[in-house]
């Protein structure tokens, strides 16, 4: 019978994402050394090498290949039994692990966790925000309980909620306060600022534009909306944002805000969560919250069921 504990295959999970000694050592809070002596007696309760020990990194075996995606597959199956025991109470408490995207997380996260707490003062909250991409992946692999994002994911292993519409703004220098929203034809002929590759937000503005891409003599991005609306304020180019972030991002900026004519570049936010979730309808009630903390009433509830 092999001797296997849950805490060794934690280990060997963190270090296959990680590929780093060091790394998988601090997400794991526990020094290198034991993390090492924790691989090397896995190593022999399998019976064969996990790993290729470099300098720098590590690299898994082909047998190390082939046994990552089954012990992600083991853990999750574990995290969900804790959440099935978590649903069968009257309470919602433990850990609640929410992902949300870099144009949703500075503007809603303060809300969202303050009225939770409140409502759910035993919720260990634990937020990571990233690109949807990334949000995704960490979701199925059952890193992630549930994740904010902008709809649709189109990932077949999720259920998606639509929450809200929200609308963008266009942001141009202050000297151009008062003058009429541009046309879709007249934005193509203007200095966009986009967020870097990797932005759902980009991609939605240069959609709305009707560009699939910004011309390379034309190209300025950042990675955050904060730095674009200051580069509108110097007066380099203009920008789109989402409602949500004005408030934030324009209180210190020298720009002026247009809304543009009817029908008015939008994203649907919304949460994905595994079809497989026990916490299925305790992130169903969340999806209430968030829609308060936006400020939102979701007057048409959407629920979604991806089919593969």
């Amino acid at each position: 019978m092999v001797n296997v504990t849950m805490r060794q295959l934690r280990y060997f999970d963190a270090l296959a994402r990680h590929g780093h000694f060091g790394r998988a050592a601090e997400a794991s809070s526990i020094s290198q050394p034991a993390l090492s002596m924790q691989i090397k007696e896995l190593e022999e309760a399998l019976g064969g090498l996990l790993l290729e020990r470099t300098a720098r990194q590590v690299a898994l075996t082909r047998f190390g290949e082939e046994l990552a995606p089954r012990v992600r597959d083991i853990l999750r199956s574990v995290d969900e039994l804790g959440d099935f025991a978590r649903a069968s109470q009257d309470r919602f408490a433990g850990r609640l692990r929410i992902g949300m995207i870099p144009t949703i997380a500075p503007y809603l996260l303060p809300k969202i966790t303050k009225n939770l707490t409140r409502m759910h003062p035993e919720l260990d909250i634990r937020v990571r925000e990233t690109m949807t991409p990334r949000l995704i992946q960490e979701l199925v692999e059952g890193r992630l309980d549930t994740a904010i994002v902008a709809l649709p994911v189109s990932e077949s292993s999720l259920t998606e909620v639509a929450l809200f519409e929200e609308k963008f703004l266009l942001v141009r220098p202050g000297a151009d306060e008062g003058t009429p929203a541009p046309s879709r034809e007249m934005m193509r002929e203007m200095r966009l600022l986009l967020l870097e590759e990797g932005h759902c937000f980009r991609d939605q503005a240069l959609s709305f534009c009707n560009m699939q891409s910004a011309p390379p003599r034309e190209m300025l991005d950042a990675n955050s909306l904060s730095t674009l609306v200051q580069m509108v304020s110097a007066g380099i180019g203009v920008t789109l944002i989402p409602e949500m972030a004005v408030p934030v991002e324009t209180r210190s900026a020298s720009v002026s805000l247009t809304r543009f004519r009817d029908p008015q570049p939008s994203r649907t936010i919304g949460m994905v969560w595994r079809k497989t979730s026990p916490l299925a309808r305790q992130l169903l009630q969340i999806s209430e919250v968030v829609c308060l903390s936006a400020g939102k009433v979701r007057t048409r509830p959407s629920v979604r069921n991806q089919r593969a």
